[in-house]
């Protein structure tokens, strides 16, 4: 047994599969994609879509974009889709994807306690806000997981001149986990968050959490798709995939893209064209 059947069964356990197992005469793919997109609920709505016009079958390992990178380098997916793009870049860079395609973006936003401790809500700087939370000592929950926002978070510390180890363990506390489960840790903590904003719109748990700080240009969130590579993954159904990234990138997937909503809020905004 190759590990990549090896970890289907672990899949089928451990993650959540966006439609039926796969038999061995199924047309079916692995996708290694981000926990921001799963919980937002686009994965249960596309994937059907794409199954009903394709008949290939889609199951979804939602990780962090650092560990799903981590995954298609082991050949364990046929399809990289995360946000990352300079890690992305370097992926298909490697040889392990042929393309990468721009897919769809949205934005990340801080959300915290009304009580704002830092005094940050209404600022559009999030290097500036990120700044007078440390200022402030006031508590922060991040990822700590090398996701995608785990990544963006970092650059913005950067950005703003704050070495946030420094308060780790303190008002800075890493969770290591996924999106969700991390903004059920801020508000346990009641303490600030950054976190993609379809993720935001589909947590179920707000308690008075809000948005605090949104509309930098530095928030921005960009998700890309790519095939994995034959070249370095032999087993990689590369077929498969590339239906599955043609048909995002197409007209068809993109006006599927823009119709997703929650709670009557566009989540994703479909913007293929730009590949590298």
């Amino acid at each position: 047994m190759t590990f990549r059947n090896g970890i289907l069964g672990a899949i089928l356990v451990a993650t959540q599969i966006l439609a039926v197992p796969a038999t061995a005469g199924d047309k079916s793919i692995i996708v290694q994609s981000t926990t921001s997109t799963a919980n937002s609920g686009l994965y249960d709505y596309l994937v059907p879509i794409f199954r009903d016009r394709t008949g290939i079958t889609v199951h979804v390992v939602a990780v962090g974009t650092g560990q799903a990178i981590r995954n298609a380098k082991n050949c364990d997916g046929d399809v990289l889709l995360v946000h990352a793009r300079p890690a992305e870049e370097k992926f298909v860079a490697e040889g392990y994807g042929a393309r990468r395609n721009d897919l769809m973006y949205n934005d990340f936003v801080i959300v915290g306690p009304p009580a704002d401790p830092a005094g940050i809500a209404g600022m559009s700087d999030g290097p500036a806000a990120l700044k007078k939370i440390a200022d402030a000592r006031a508590a922060f929950a991040s990822r700590g997981d090398e996701s995608g926002t785990h990544k963006k978070e970092q650059a913005l510390w950067i950005a703003a001149g704050v070495d946030p180890e420094e308060g780790a363990g303190g008002w800075y506390r890493e969770t290591g986990s996924g999106m969700g489960t991390t903004l059920n840790t801020a508000v346990g903590m009641n303490a600030y968050v950054m976190t993609d904003r379809a993720t935001w719109i589909s947590f179920k748990n707000k308690s008075d959490f809000v948005i605090q700080v949104e509309g930098d240009a530095d928030l921005f969130n960009q998700y890309g798709v790519i095939p994995v590579s034959r070249d370095k993954c032999p087993d990689a159904k590369s077929d498969l995939a590339q239906s599955f990234a043609d048909w995002l990138i197409s007209e068809d997937g993109q006006k599927a893209i823009a119709e997703y909503k929650a709670d009557g809020q566009q989540l994703f905004f479909p913007n293929a064209g730009g590949s590298s």
